[in-house]
């Protein structure tokens, strides 16, 4: 089964190891029919504290790190 990717932009680098990545996409309402967009705050695992603040980057499914993380970023575009 293949890791599910996402974009996104990091928010937070204060934390070690950690960084806090805001991830937008764009909804459908389903009466209206309009386009808004969500977004979502993930914490994410950078092992190294490679990746600051304002990069964007791609990160990738992987298995439970700690209590909040499930994801690792894997490169910065």
């Amino acid at each position: 089964m293949a890791k599910k990717k996402l974009q996104g932009k990091i928010v937070s680098d204060k934390m070690n190891k950690t960084r806090v990545v805001l991830v937008s996409r764009l909804k459908k309402h389903p009466k209206y029919g309009k386009y808004f967009e969500v977004s979502t705050r993930i914490k994410a695992h950078d092992e190294n504290n490679e990746f600051n603040k304002g990069e964007e980057v791609i990160i990738e499914e992987t298995r439970p790190l700690s209590r909040e993380k499930r994801w690792k970023i894997v490169k910065k575009i």
